[in-house]
């Protein structure tokens, strides 16, 4: 059965206007975007390319320029102050990089306050808060300050904040962004867990194939325009109307999918004629497999520093020389 859209955004435009002599800034250019219930997905994209703004305009925190976000069968373009605020509270949680705990408050208190917001009694908001951060695994740091917990326990107490209010969809920044490689990977594990076995949706703007990997699908992000998307249950009107192939400084286009249908499928191409403006490709024989393939990546058999042998272990940390296993 098909699920119904948790977050929709239709033609959505965001431009900041500039007195610079460059002019004004267009983040956002007429994109459309969909994320159903209990599905997970990533926008990715290098730095600059809007991923943020997006971000931003669809949870609310930045009414777009232009066009339409409706969150929960509802306009968030369309409603504001606390009507606004309620539908935030209700369905949405966000997760940044950084945590962004409040420094004088305990775990218990950063995650419990979004419930004295909506208006939870004090002793049942610390009731829910502990016994999340205890199926978390923070149970001996319930009561400790932002600043004595590690990397790690300052984003579990973040995502326990994130889920305290049971929202229907998570939005988040770079959630692994300054986290060491073993971190980061517990904290997918967990988002994955609450992914599966408790349904939440998910959109995560991310640099990482890693984070990319674990979500359903990923939407590539260049100058404002999704022009290509990864994994499973693609859709043609996601990506830009106008089929530009962008090449970036260092000479890499990617190809939306529906054109790649066109062609064949990914694969190994020649260059039959080139001039400015103009470039023609032709397919070789030999296929080769697609750069980003989402749901691929396992951890290597050697450690590519000292050249130990994992064999069927599961270790992050090599034995031998004490460096993170990556994946690939």
């Amino acid at each position: 059965m098909m699920k119904d859209d948790i977050l929709f955004a239709d033609h959505l435009y965001h431009i900041y206007e500039s007195k610079a002599e460059d002019g004004n800034v267009v983040a956002l250019r007429g994109l459309h975007v969909k994320v159903r219930e209990g599905e997970a997905v990533a926008v990715v994209g290098p730095s600059g390319s809007g991923k943020s703004t997006l971000l931003k305009c669809l949870g609310g925190l930045m009414k777009p320029s232009a066009g339409s976000v409706i969150l929960d069968k509802r306009n968030m373009t369309r409603v504001t102050g606390q009507e606004l605020v309620e539908l935030r509270q209700n369905t949405v949680s966000f997760i940044f990089q950084e945590g962004n705990l409040l420094p004088h408050m305990s775990a218990l208190d950063n995650v419990a306050q979004p419930l004295r917001h909506q208006h939870v009694q004090p002793r049942e908001a610390k009731r829910r808060a502990r016994d999340l951060l205890i199926k978390l695994g923070l149970e001996e740091r319930i009561h400790g300050l932002p600043a004595t917990l590690s990397g790690g326990e300052q984003q579990r107490v973040a995502i326990a904040r994130a889920l305290i209010t049971n929202p229907k969809i998570i939005l988040a920044d770079e959630p692994t962004g300054a986290l060491d490689p073993i971190t980061s990977r517990d904290v997918l594990a967990l988002f994955k867990k609450l992914h599966e076995e408790d349904g939440v949706a998910f959109l995560i703007v991310t640099h990482s194939a890693e984070v990319a990997d674990f979500c359903d699908r990923a939407l590539e992000l260049r100058d404002g325009r999704f022009i290509a998307q990864h994994g499973e249950g693609f859709e043609v009107e996601e990506l830009a109307e106008s089929r530009e192939l962008l090449i970036d400084e260092m000479g890499t286009v990617s190809f939306p999918p529906d054109l790649m249908l066109k062609m064949g499928g990914g694969g190994r191409w020649e260059v039959e004629q080139v001039s400015e403006g103009k470039l023609t490709l032709a397919s070789a024989e030999e296929k080769v497999e697609s750069v980003l393939d989402v749901g691929k990546l396992a951890l290597v058999s050697t450690c590519p520093a000292c050249k130990h042998d994992y064999g069927e272990s599961e270790e992050q940390l090599c034995p031998e020389c004490g460096s993170s296993r990556p994946l690939v």
